[in-house]
Parts: structure tokens; sequence; C-alpha cells
């Protein structure tokens, strides 16, 4: 999900909060909605507190003149009608992808509210460090900002096929390319050879920049490279990896929403790799 175009990022709120801003509110990892499972809406803040619904905010920015806010409420808070809980999955090709995008900011603003409360280092509460998005304890001056966890995505080409794999943890009979999680010390090349390695057993080379993604569940940021097989035998793991297997561009299994960046990725590639 992309910053919208015309969403200008700040955490900076104004000095009296519009009632008709968009409020982003969290129970826990669900979003607080409006309207029918097929046609859901953002609430306004006048909306939300006209029903008593109240928390913690934190200024999110401005998105074509209208302010939005993120709101975090207790994780086993129950909204009344005609407000319902939703997951931001469920909300996919249902909510403008502008409003969605925003919403996974606010999910992850939220999240990291949530989880520093209280300093890492010492216990003691901490509290909001002005001027800038962070956490600061009163007690031993560490300052915690919102986390954001890099991963790599890397999809691997042999001539005109696709290296893509089944996790285990897809929806059975969908492949994707393989991605992980960079570890301490590494760089993004370093860890798209040694995910590649440790998850299918071969070597690649010409590793190449692709894209970007913030992917809020709950706090990564994906960055997509293509890379040229360069020698060994595919050998999935069994743990993370079902299935791995080389498909030709024009025979490609199902794959992910296009909302993603993989399903970006993979769309891209092949297309080049068909005109070329």
């Amino acid at each position: 999900m992309h910053t919208p175009e015309h969403f200008v990022p700040s955490h900076t709120a104004p000095a009296a909060m519009p009632s008709a801003s968009l409020a982003f509110a969290y129970c826990d990892t669900k979003l607080i909605v409006m309207g029918d499972e097929a046609a859901p809406a953002i609430p306004t803040l006048d909306a939300i507190h006209g029903a008593g619904i109240d928390g913690i905010r934190h200024y999110l920015g401005e998105l074509a003149g209208v302010a939005c806010v993120a709101v975090v409420l207790a994780n086993d808070y129950v909204p009344p009608p005609p407000f319902r809980l939703s997951g931001l999955r469920a909300l996919f090709f249902r909510l403008p992808e502008t409003l969605l995008a925003i919403a996974a900011r606010a999910f992850q603003v939220a999240e990291w509210d949530r989880t520093h409360r209280f300093c890492g280092r010492c216990g003691t509460p901490t509290r909001d460090k002005a001027g800038e998005r962070a956490k600061e304890c009163p007690a031993c001056g560490y300052v915690a900002y919102p986390r954001v966890s890099p991963a790599m995505m890397a999809l691997v080409t042999r001539g005109n096929e696709l290296l893509l794999a089944r996790a285990n943890r897809f929806p059975q009979a969908m492949y994707s390319a393989l991605a992980g999680f960079v570890e301490p010390g590494e760089t993004i090349e370093d860890c798209v050879r040694r995910e590649v390695r440790e998850e299918v057993g071969i070597e690649v080379e010409d590793i190449t920049y692709f894209a970007s993604q913030s992917w809020s569940f709950p706090h990564s940021l994906m960055i997509a490279y293509t890379a040229i097989y360069a020698g060994g035998e595919l050998r999935p793991d069994g743990t993370e990896i079902a299935d791995v297997r080389w498909f030709p561009v024009d025979a490609l299994p199902n794959m992910p929403p296009s909302l993603s960046i993989a399903r970006r990725l993979i769309d891209a590639t092949a297309a080049r790799l068909r005109n070329g």
C-alpha cells in the first residue's frame, strides 16, 4: 500500500481538531468502521465522539485537506451500533485504497503506542516526546520510535521462467515470490542471498531493486528485488516452504492479490520477460 498522493503526513496536530476529521480507531488489531461489509466507511471524529468512543489520539496528517487521526482504544472495547470492528485484510477491495493506506499507517502508530507505554530499559511509564513521533522515558531518557522491520522479497528468474513458492501459511494453491526479514548486520542484498539459499537451496546473482511497500502486519517495510538463478537444485526447506517450482511466464499459478507488492513484482517481471 502506497502513501496516497494527496496525503500530507504530520505528527503535529492542529490547535483544534476539526470534527470532520477521519478517525482511524483501533481496538487491538481491529479497526472501527461504519456501513455494511460490502461498503465499509471510516467514521469522523464527531461521529465516534457522539457515540462515546474516545481514546488516545495520534495525529497522522491531512488527506486532501481533511485531518486524519489514529485513535487507540482498549483491546477489549466493543463499539456500539452502528459501528463494528474489522481487520485490515477484510477491508481489501472494499475500502478505497487511499483510505486503506492511511488505515495501515494508523494501525502501525496504534500498535507502537500500545507496546511502548513503558520504557524498555528501566520500566518507567513513557510519555510522548515533543516535536516528533516518539516515546521518551522521563527517568532514563530512552527514546523509542515507531518500529519498522525491513524485509526483502526476491523474484528469481531463469530464462522465461519465474521461481514461485507456496509457503505453509498461504491459502492452498497460492504461490508467490520468496521473502524474509533482514537480520542484524545484513544488507538487503545479503538477506536476499541468504533467504533464497535457506528456503529453496539455490544461489542467485544480479540482484536488482524493484520497489518497496509498507506492509502493516504488523510493521514491515517490504523491499522487493529481482534476481537471476546462478546454480543449485531446488530444495524447499519443509518448514516455511511447502512447495517451490519454476513457472513459465505464460503458465503462472494462483498468485497474491493486486494490492500486494508481490503481485506487482510478478506481473511486471512476467511482462518484461514476455516482451524481452
